[in-house]
């Protein structure tokens, strides 16, 4: 427990932490003293020194800046002295010197700090009246991201987050004396994913951001507060809209999760929701082609499909896809049309790329985010979380850099924690149970990484490093987490909700609340719950596409997935969508999957829709409406609702009550209320700590690929539906790369830009080569796009030039 200490602000006596900042000490007690470079979240650098103080001294008084000044104990503050008073006066007056006069048109103007501390702290008037300095403006300095130089006030905020907090220092002070400015090195973007930080934490609009640039003035926005779905970090963010649109998101300081950082894709990925080629009525299939209809049409022409389907080939034809990028409310509504009306156990949210499900809920002991604060090692075994969680890497590489924890990285190919990793240990698809194998037994080169495994507390982020991994691979690498001494494991996944999909039953072995579906007390409970017989076990997601193909499976739902685009075996998905299969797709797009579907309902998206998701840590937390959806689309759970009437079931038909019915049928979900979550604790989430039951992690066999293994892994720009949709996003989309070890490439002939046809699973693809001395010898690595999906087989062939 840290040291308490009394200090004297302001004539009163108030209590701090030893040590802590002067600053913070004093806004702790009620005491505002106007900053503008200090930051709670990143080293202190008194840069700006509007934060001038008095402090009392041997000597007497002494200004000082309060942001670098520890509290002591006794002593002696005042903060709104006349000398204090005439000291930040100075300051604001300096700053005003060339800060041009664009408050009018300049998108901080209503939430400026500048703006804000001249009117409460200014002198009034400038005694100044020579001419201001002028830049060209804006410059782009990213394709996200305009800087206005002439703004800028210096105080490093943007410079010192690019380098402490993202590792990517690529934006930084050039020149001299008057001519300093912030800018980036010549011919050298500001290419981080994380740039748009930079533009929430400037405090003069002298960084803004392209797709907000005069959309809308701060007091037009309507806010909420909610939480990104982008990924399953679960970051909180604001969402605001004007005149009814989503305009801007901002993250909020949850020490939980994001601690208010967001990534690029996730701050600016709402552009989707007012594309021109989002859904906006309901298509039928006529005469071979989608046309569109009113809802009470596309419900009977679905419910028709659906029920003939079962009445001809029994429940066991119907399958369901989907949830992970829903709320928990509608994987609800979803799960039990699927178990409980249509009586089909065949239902997945997951798409073969993720860890099993009985990985993801089953593994005990559970780290949480926080956990990395008081880490003293930290095991990344992953995904590259830079590509795939970004603020999950920000919160590692923080125990790495900031706090001192030991990182190890464990990866087939280059992470973005790499450059701050303590130790790398490289291996190539397929034989990372060897690996794991030498490292468990900790003898020479691995040693010393054994050694730091075993001084705790250890919390190890587990995943699946890529598609053609061992699929066993992350149950093994958790069985021998566990068995060191203080360690917890953090097991991860992409995909937005998908720990609130499988939690809500969207898992052939998994009815709501973690419990197996084949245990016949679960499956009686369940049915009792819902007032009609549950189905059991059935099939996943790959099982159900192969089902398609053979004609076993007749009929499929679809919500808000496209497994034609986003499943890694791209010669399944393309054959099951071929078959002629009755599609009924629940969806804001057309996509690969729905395009030859029987009916599509279009359906409100991310910011349209109240609920709650869940994080991968099991943490569940509040989303919120803040804008209509677009035309007739409806919520989805209405849509459900009103699919379950026609096919002779019930389900709740709103949010509210599909949440009310959560807490009582969900084991585990007792505790989370809309209302609890909103306000007071809960609005952090609230952490599910039930865990799957009967979970026993399984082995991993080392396999040989051969010559050449198959690296393949999702990057955050690797495209997908919403992303290009949004103007501002889809230029970022990255062409197709096949990436090699040096080495590789001198064998094969090939250099830096060459083109090279890749053959696996069935699949060619032909892209330019790109060398990576961060890979193993031996391994090619080709980033897993709806483009370049060749499947989950790591053997692979490589030749030179275009095929014949």
């Amino acid at each position: 427990m840290a040291e308490v200490v009394k200090i004297t602000l302001d004539g009163r006596e108030v209590e701090a932490e030893a040590g802590e900042l002067l600053i913070a000490a004093a806004e702790k007690a009620g005491t505002y003293i106007p900053r503008f470079c200090w930051h709670a979240r990143m080293d202190p650098v008194g840069m700006c020194r509007m934060c001038l103080v008095e402090v009392e001294g041997p000597r007497g008084r002494m200004l000082t800046t309060s942001c670098t000044t520890p509290v002591g104990e006794g002593m002696v503050v005042h903060t709104a002295s006349e000398t204090v008073k005439k000291a930040q006066e100075g300051v604001l007056e300096f700053l005003l010197i060339n800060h041009p006069l664009d408050c009018p048109v300049c998108d901080k103007g209503g939430e400026c700090p500048l703006q804000d501390q001249t009117m409460s702290h200014g002198p009034g008037e400038s005694r100044y009246v020579e001419e201001k300095r002028h830049f060209e403006k804006p410059i782009p300095i990213n394709d996200l991201v305009l800087l206005d130089r002439e703004r800028c006030i210096l105080c490093a905020r943007c410079t010192r987050f690019a380098d402490e907090i993202a590792g990517d220092p690529l934006i930084e002070f050039i020149d001299r004396g008057n001519h300093t400015q912030v800018n980036t090195f010549p011919d050298d973007p500001f290419a981080s994913y994380f740039s748009g930080n930079t533009v929430q934490l400037c405090p003069v609009g002298a960084l803004t951001a392209k797709p907000f640039r005069f959309k809308a003035r701060p007091w037009d926005l309507e806010a909420a507060e909610s939480t990104c779905t982008t990924c399953a970090v679960g970051c909180r963010v604001s969402v605001q809209a004007s005149h009814n649109e989503v305009v801007r998101i901002i993250g909020v300081d949850v020490d939980a999760t994001n601690q208010g950082w967001l990534c690029d894709r996730g701050r600016f990925g709402f552009e989707h929701l007012r594309s021109p080629s989002r859904l906006d009525t309901p298509m039928v299939r006529r005469d071979g082609e989608l046309v569109p209809a009113s809802w009470p049409e596309a419900l009977e022409a679905a419910a028709a499909g659906l029920g003939a389907t079962i009445a001809e080939h029994g429940p066991g034809s119907v399958a369901g896809i989907g949830g992970a990028r829903s709320t928990n409310e509608e994987a609800y509504a979803f799960s039990r049309l699927l178990r409980s009306v249509i009586g089909t156990g065949s239902l997945d949210a997951s798409l073969g790329d993720d860890p099993s499900a009985d990985f993801l809920l089953g593994v005990t002991p559970r780290a949480v985010i926080a956990d990395l604060e008081q880490a003293r090692t930290v095991l990344v075994w992953g995904p590259d979380l830079k590509e795939e969680l970004p603020v999950l890497h920000l919160r590692v590489r923080r125990a790495a850099t900031a706090l001192g924890a030991t990182l190890i990285v464990v990866a087939p190919g280059a992470t973005g924690l790499d450059p701050d990793a303590d130790h790398v240990l490289r291996y190539r698809p397929g034989e990372g149970p060897a690996l794991l194998q030498s490292l468990a037994a900790g003898e020479g080169d691995l040693k010393a990484v054994r050694s730091a495994l075993d001084s705790g507390p250890v919390v190890a982020v587990i995943g699946r490093t890529g598609v053609t991994d061992t699929r066993e691979l992350p149950d093994a690498v958790a069985r021998f987490v566990v068995g060191l001494a203080d360690a917890r494991v953090l097991p991860v996944a992409r995909r937005g909700n998908l720990f609130g999909a499988l939690d809500m039953g969207i898992s052939p072995g998994l009815l709501p609340g973690r419990r197996r579906a084949e245990d016949a007390a679960a499956l009686e409970s369940q049915a009792s719950a819902w007032g009609s017989p549950v189905a059991g076990p059935g099939r996943n997601a790959s099982e159900i596409l192969a089902g398609m193909s053979d004609g076993s499976v007749r009929a499929l739902l679809l919500l808000g997935s496209d497994p034609a685009g986003d499943h890694p075996e791209r010669l399944l998905a393309t054959s099951a969508f071929s078959s002629g299969a009755f599609v009924v797709s629940f969806d804001m797009f057309l996509n690969d999957s729905n395009r030859n579907a029987a009916v599509v309902f279009p359906v409100d998206g991310f910011a349209e829709v109240e609920g709650t998701v869940t994080n991968f840590e099991g943490r569940v937390q509040k989303v919120n409406r803040v804008a209509p959806g677009v035309g007739a689309s409806r919520p989805a759970v209405e849509a459900l609702a009103d699919l379950a009437e026609r096919l002779g079931g019930a389900i709740p038909a709103s949010a509210a009550l599909l949440a009310k019915e959560i807490t009582q049928c969900v084991p585990g979900y007792s505790r989370v209320s809309w209302e609890s979550l909103d306000w007071g604790e809960g609005r952090d989430g609230v952490v599910i700590e039930e865990s799957l039951p009967g979970y026993e992690p399984a082995a991993a066999k080392a396999t040989d690929p051969g010559a050449l293994a198959l690296h393949s892994a999702r990057r955050l720009y690797s495209g997908g539906t919403t992303m290009i949709a949004g103007p501002s996003l889809a230029p970022l989309l990255a062409d197709p790369t096949v990436a090699m070890h040096p080495d590789d490439a001198d064998r094969l002939g090939l250099a830096s830009g060459d083109r090279a046809t890749v053959k696996s699973g069935g699949v060619t693809i032909t892209a330019p080569v790109e060398i990576d001395s961060g890979l193993p010898q031996g391994t090619v690595f080709v980033p897993l796009t709806p483009a370049t999906a060749l499947g989950t087989d790591p053997a692979v062939s490589v030749t030179a030039g275009d095929p014949s």
